[in-house]
């Protein structure tokens, strides 16, 4: 199964050097949730924006057209192009979560099965956008509203969506 995580403000931004523009706890405990024991599939510049180390729990593929790169770690799978995602996927036992940057899930969005979306009801400052996608592919299966406290000081929203059959 191939599924797009990501968190984004009103706007659709994603990111700010590569990196979150926010700070959300409950949305990076619920990407844990959700992706712990499944592979991770991420862009270069995400995976350096998140210091270059693979997260616990979870197998990491690096997405580079640079065939000679060292991602740092020996467990860390370094693949050059979404077809080899794609293979990869056919004999996975795990879901496959493609998780930035904007070229990545642009790359996968003919293949998702499910996107978990969290919507941040907030405008930041940022240089990157979640590409436009086809909604009409599919439904929205769940929408939850996050609990806005202290910690999450932000008005968010959990949304989950499957490809129509």
């Amino acid at each position: 199964m191939l599924i797009a995580i990501w968190a984004q403000d009103e706007n659709g931004l994603i990111g700010k050097d590569y990196r979150l523009p926010w700070h959300l706890p409950e949305d990076l405990r619920r990407f844990k949730e959700v992706t712990q024991e499944n592979v991770l599939v991420m862009g270069r510049k995400t995976y350096e924006g998140m210091g270059k180390r693979p997260l616990l729990n979870r197998k990491t593929i690096v997405l580079t057209q640079n065939k000679q790169y060292d991602p740092g770690y020996e467990d860390v799978l370094v693949m050059n192009q979404a077809q080899e995602v794609l293979n990869y996927e056919k004999d996975a036992r795990e879901a496959i979560f493609i998780a930035g940057g904007s070229q990545v899930y642009k790359a996968f969005e003919p293949y998702l099965d499910k996107l978990f979306r969290t919507v941040i009801h907030h405008l930041f400052d940022g240089d990157a956008y979640f590409p436009t996608f086809d909604y009409t592919i599919f439904e929205k299966v769940e929408s939850k509203k996050g609990l806005r406290d202290a910690r999450n000081p932000y008005d968010y929203d959990f949304e989950t969506f499957v490809r129509r059959a």
